[in-house]
């Protein structure tokens, strides 16, 4: 890490996390790096039903998505709060691009430390929802 990302890092949950997006230092978020992702801050994060809801467009769009690019049933706030869930616990990377925060599944990352694991609850997800669909 240089000098400029070291002043930039900031704690998150007592853990020092740095400032991944140099190039806009007053807007940029921080993000754990890979090594400090926990199995149960991932797990805790896809419990919630609007998290996994997130998750999972951003899996099936394969894509960065802006927060408005979602439609999800709660308000601003609570929306920011999932997204902010998320990229707290490493499963998600936010990034502005001008006024946009950009949204992007950390699939790599994850994939690297827990193998399947995400491709095995969107599985399931999916099998839920279908599930659910078809009981009305």
């Amino acid at each position: 890490m240089t000098l400029v990302q070291c002043r930039q890092s900031s704690f998150l949950r007592g853990r020092a996390v740095a400032v991944t997006d140099t190039a806009t230092a007053g807007r940029a978020l921080p993000h754990p790096e890979r090594e400090q992702i926990r199995l149960e801050s991932v797990l805790h994060a896809l419990s919630d039903p609007m998290r996994l809801q997130i998750v999972r467009e951003l899996a099936a769009r394969e894509a960065e998505l802006t927060c408005s690019q979602f439609d999800l049933p709660v308000t601003k706030s609570t929306s920011t709060h999932h997204f902010r869930v998320l990229r707290e616990s490493g499963v998600i990377r936010q990034v502005y691009r001008g006024t946009a925060k950009m949204n992007g599944l950390r699939r790599d990352d994850l994939d690297g430390l827990f193998p399947g694991l995400l491709d095995s609850l969107l599985a399931a997800a999916d099998r839920q929802s279908g599930r659910l669909r078809a009981d009305g």
